[in-house]
């Protein structure tokens, strides 16, 4: 039996250049820690008092128009503000600020307040990819926004202030803490060895077929090998792509299916609504050219155990480094052996 598979060991992660604790001897051990109470799988198709939900009122006074497949707008309460002071502090070197710009927006993915990706088809989720890719374009055009991420919170466990199908893109001025990391290893890599890291790993993820959950003709999805969170998964294009912008035929689309089919899985894994923080991440938009970076989406699950045990960040962790006892290879085996129908169109069956 491998180290890997019984041995506390470490595993390096070339995107950020920091390692990740794994104990797969401690999945193991009883469990005594806060259980929290499962999601409600019950909601109406439509909520009269959801703001986001067609024809509704939002909190600024705006109504939603009645919208019948996306529906894009300016966050109410952006994080970012397009008008923002650009001052600066520095005092020596102890007490330094900037001021920030951006923009935010909001996306509802459906009117169907009791959908997900996961319960959309994949040409709903198609749609929802295409507005991903307009408004990066948009928002990525003129290099005032050098970073654009499109991220989804999904349940109230992550923070997700409202059920209603949707995601989040802010659009920074600056790049961001992650993507700067990202970006700096990817083209670090691909100087010093003359290839895509990304493409690179996505090939050997196929090849090994250990950590390798769904594949489609344009992208794979994986457990990576330096997987924090439990069932933490990554999709990646097969073809080096810096942006949602340079899909080519059929690229979009398979996008979509990769997505539909990682979330169908993942509510399959414990048959109920699965919390989760989901971010694509793109080349920075500020006006270099990035030729070694390479599109993909992160996918960050608390759930541990069940529906009602999940994972925090704590001790160890917080002051030493991330931990985790279920070996990436045990996670891409459950989620990839699990069906491609969502359980509840299963039971309805």
């Amino acid at each position: 039996m491998s180290f890997l598979e019984d041995s506390s060991h470490r595993r390096f992660n070339p995107l950020t250049g920091e390692w990740v604790l794994v104990s797969p001897h401690r999945s193991q051990r009883p469990w005594l820690g806060q259980v929290e109470r499962g999601a409600d799988a019950e909601l109406p198709t439509y909520d009269p008092s959801c703001y986001l939900c067609p024809g509704n009122a939002r909190a600024s006074g705006e109504h939603n128009p009645p919208y019948t497949h996306t529906f894009a707008f300016d966050n109410d309460f952006p994080a970012l503000l397009p008008d923002a002071p650009h001052d600066e502090l520095d005092r020596k070197g102890l007490l330094v600020a900037a001021g920030e710009s951006g923009i935010c927006r909001v996306i509802c993915f459906t009117p169907r307040h009791d959908l997900a990706l996961a319960r959309m088809d994949v040409a709903e989720v198609a749609r929802v990819v295409a507005v991903w890719r307009e408004q990066f374009m948009e928002l990525a055009a003129g290099n005032s926004n050098h970073s654009v991420q499109i991220f989804e919170n999904r349940g109230d466990m992550m923070g997700a202030s409202n059920p209603h199908p949707h995601c989040q893109i802010w659009a920074s001025a600056s790049v961001t803490n992650e993507l700067a990391k990202e970006t700096a290893s990817l083209e670090r890599f691909s100087l010093s060895h003359g290839s895509c890291l990304l493409c690179g790993y996505a090939a050997l993820e196929e090849e090994l077929a250990e950590r390798t959950v769904y594949a489609n003709e344009s992208f794979v999805v994986v457990v990576p090998f330096w997987a924090i969170w439990p069932f933490e998964t990554m999709v990646l294009p097969r073809r080096h792509l810096g942006g949602l912008d340079q899909f080519g035929p059929g690229e979009a689309e398979a996008f979509a299916d990769a997505l539909h089919a990682v979330t169908v899985r993942y509510e399959n894994l414990f048959e109920a609504p699965f919390p989760y923080s989901m971010g694509i991440h793109q080349r920075p938009a500020d006006g270099l050219a990035h030729e070694g970076f390479h599109l993909h989406a992160h996918f960050l699950p608390p759930l541990l155990r069940s529906a009602t045990v999940r994972k925090f960040m704590v001790g160890f962790e917080l002051f030493g480094s991330p931990q985790r006892d279920i070996t990436a290879e045990d996670a891409a085996a459950r989620l990839r052996d699990l069906s491609g129908t969502h359980y509840l169109d299963t039971a309805a069956g």
